[in-house]
């Protein structure tokens, strides 16, 4: 547990992080994104605990967290079947479960790739189950190469409008994922919901 200056000064950077940048005027909008990143910075050089990236695919969001402390939020579209888990390759789902960042590296088409560890033992066990059930091919493979990136050039309209347009990868706003991606590190906590 933490002292209470410690939870004081965690209160004050989290509400001058809560801000919305794009309220404020376009100079100041600069200034004020760069004193977010060094208040959030600040914050977890304090902390014991390792920020995680929470996902909602029901909520359409993406979220930084440190431990129950909401850091930062996005708006967030995942492959052409948003609701389902992914049991295979090419079924257009994105993935449910606790994973981990296995790297993170800019993409020339999406900005920057955070690439989860997908598939897991648990991934497995969910798409030899489903084999077992008869709910996919025997001959189906479980896929693969899915992660946290950007959209094409002039393609920010698909995430206000939640076109849901990857293959299983979650996509947010390229600015974001610029911003989410200074944070991001190997082995980082991924959690992704229904």
């Amino acid at each position: 547990m933490h002292n209470p200056l410690f939870r004081c000064l965690l209160a004050c950077l989290l509400a001058l992080s809560s801000i919305q940048c794009r309220h404020l005027p376009q100079s100041s909008e600069e200034n004020f994104f760069q004193m977010e990143q060094e208040s959030l910075l600040a914050l977890l050089a304090l902390s014991s605990q390792q920020p995680h990236i929470w996902i909602s695919k029901s909520q359409y969001r993406l979220e930084l967290r440190l431990d129950t402390l909401l850091l930062a939020r996005f708006p967030v579209v995942f492959g052409g079947n948003p609701v389902d888990d992914k049991l295979r390759q090419g079924d257009r789902c994105t993935p449910e479960g606790t994973f981990q960042l296995r790297d993170l590296y800019p993409h020339q088409k999406w900005s920057k790739f955070l690439w989860i560890d997908y598939p897991t033992e648990a991934s497995w066990q969910k798409h030899r189950t489903a084999k077992a059930q008869g709910l996919i091919p025997e001959e189906a493979d479980i896929g693969g190469e899915i992660g946290i990136h950007g959209v094409p050039e002039g393609y920010d309209y698909a995430i206000d409008q939640r076109q849901n347009w990857t293959l299983g990868c979650i996509s947010l706003k390229n600015e974001d994922v610029d911003w989410l991606y200074q944070f991001a590190f190997k082995g980082m906590k991924v959690i992704i919901s229904p």
